[in-house]
């Protein structure tokens, strides 16, 4: 395998470090470096990232305070583009530190690039079948997150993304100005320049532990971002157009249950229709879950979405507000 550089880019995330480093060194081939860009942490990763280089030279950790709120309206890609700029490699892997990943990931994800077939691979990412919450699986595919390793997956998140530097820089790297949704910002950059491989089993393994508040609130940011950036009008009038249907299916019942039925079945159609066999496996509570979030995802989306079309305050994260 030709040489890979991971990248990594995180703030105040101890409880999770540790083992995002110790999935990405165990990677078989090895990867020639893990660069973990740090934006400033105050609660013991960066005194941890530290330690642990001094272990491995594989790990090179930089601090980087401009990669957080205080100094970038998108410190997430900062962080990427400032990793991407140290890395030593041709071909660089993004990583994140809330997810972990088994030892063939690399090797998978980068066998396109490696042959020379794609500049640009994309491995998606699944629940940790080992850690995962009851929302967690009610949210999963509106995040484009699968319910097990084997589900194909287009997802350009860059829990699990590779591509070559020389891409990177064609496209001027991952976009400074948002603070969420600059991996989708990134691959509509660069599928303007190449066509993605899309690697099955090269899928990170994502343990977000979402409460229903928890699962809503994020996808409101995404939203609100989305309508920051002026991007997905597609997905706000199809959101907008299920909640019209939704009242006036209220509405009418009062005349005929024909419309409420229709709706209904609209709305189990929106949420089982992606993964209902992978998902009838995890009970009936689940299934339950899954109808509920499904239901309330139009009124987040659409609510948000126009909201970000009005608001230009900056988004802000957990990982921050300690700065």
């Amino acid at each position: 395998m030709q040489p890979v550089s991971i990248v990594v880019t995180e703030l105040n995330e101890a409880q999770e470090i540790a083992r995002v480093v110790t999935s990405l060194l165990a990677q078989q081939p090895a990867a020639a470096e893990v660069v973990i860009v740090d934006g400033g942490s105050t609660d013991g990763t960066w005194e941890w990232l530290v330690e642990a280089q001094a272990h491995d030279p594989r790990l090179v950790a930089i601090r980087d305070e401009t990669c957080s709120l205080k100094h970038s309206a998108g410190p997430v890609s900062r962080g990427r583009n400032v990793a991407i700029a140290a890395a030593k490699s041709e071909f660089i892997a993004t990583a994140d530190a809330g997810c972990t990943y088994t030892p063939d990931w690399l090797r998978n994800l980068t066998a396109p690039l490696a042959a020379g077939a794609a500049q640009y691979a994309l491995g998606g990412s699944c629940l940790d079948p080992g850690d995962h919450s009851l929302w967690d699986v009610a949210s999963a595919p509106f995040f484009s997150v699968k319910l097990s390793p084997l589900e194909p997956t287009k997802s350009c998140t860059a829990r699990s993304m590779a591509f070559t530097k020389p891409l990177w820089a064609k496209i001027g790297g991952f976009p400074e100005d948002v603070l969420v949704g600059e991996d989708t910002l990134f691959d509509r950059s660069a599928r303007r320049e190449t066509t993605p491989a899309f690697v099955n089993n090269a899928k990170a393994l994502y343990h977000p532990r979402n409460t229903f508040r928890a699962a809503t609130h994020q996808m409101a940011r995404y939203a609100v971002s989305d309508g920051q950036a002026r991007v997905r009008s597609g997905r706000l009038v199809r959101n907008a157009t299920r909640c019209l249907l939704q009242i006036a299916a209220l509405v009418l019942l009062r005349w005929s249950v024909v419309p409420f039925v229709f709706v209904f079945l609209l709305e189990a159609w929106y949420a089982y229709h992606r993964d209902l066999r992978a998902l009838l496996p995890f009970g009936v509570q689940a299934v339950g879950a899954r109808f509920i979030f499904s239901v309330a995802v139009p009124w987040v989306v659409a609510v948000n979405h126009i909201k970000g079309l009005f608001v230009s305050k900056p988004l802000t994260n957990w990982q921050n507000k300690s700065q």
